[in-house]
């Protein structure tokens, strides 16, 4: 699974509520290839763009199975997830080519926002026993 994290604070580049409609369709154009591109090697199992932290709401259980739901922003939130593919590859450093590739995706003025793109394998169950 790849990650794609976000910070303000760690960020060289401004917030994309301030691109051009130009450099946005840029980026979002360079996902889509991307995406296609990972799709046409049968490598893409999903992708998608997450909502900012502002729409995010952290739920617990509560007392008899209830929901106790936190609303955003949170404050405290440093980073957040902008988005993660799910891809199968041959080999670990198959998906960390493409998370580079993907990190490259251009910003303001067309350059890199060289974005940190987290890779972390997805574990599989234990078989169970019949």
């Amino acid at each position: 699974m790849l990650l794609m994290q976000f910070s303000l604070a760690n960020a060289d580049f401004p917030s994309i509520d301030t691109w051009t409609p130009e450099e946005i369709q840029a980026h979002i154009g360079f996902m889509r290839d991307a995406n296609g591109k990972l799709t046409a090697a049968g490598e893409l199992v999903d992708a998608q763009g997450l909502a900012g932290a502002d729409q995010a709401k952290i739920v617990r259980g509560g007392g008899g199975g209830s929901a106790v739901v936190t609303e955003g922003p949170f404050a405290e939130t440093k980073e957040f997830l902008a988005g993660y593919w799910i891809v199968d590859t041959e080999t670990p450093e198959r998906a960390v080519e493409i998370a580079a590739g993907l990190s490259a995706a251009p910003g303001p003025g067309g350059r890199p926002l060289n974005m940190p793109i987290e890779v972390r394998p997805v574990m599989s169950a234990p078989p169970q026993e019949i």
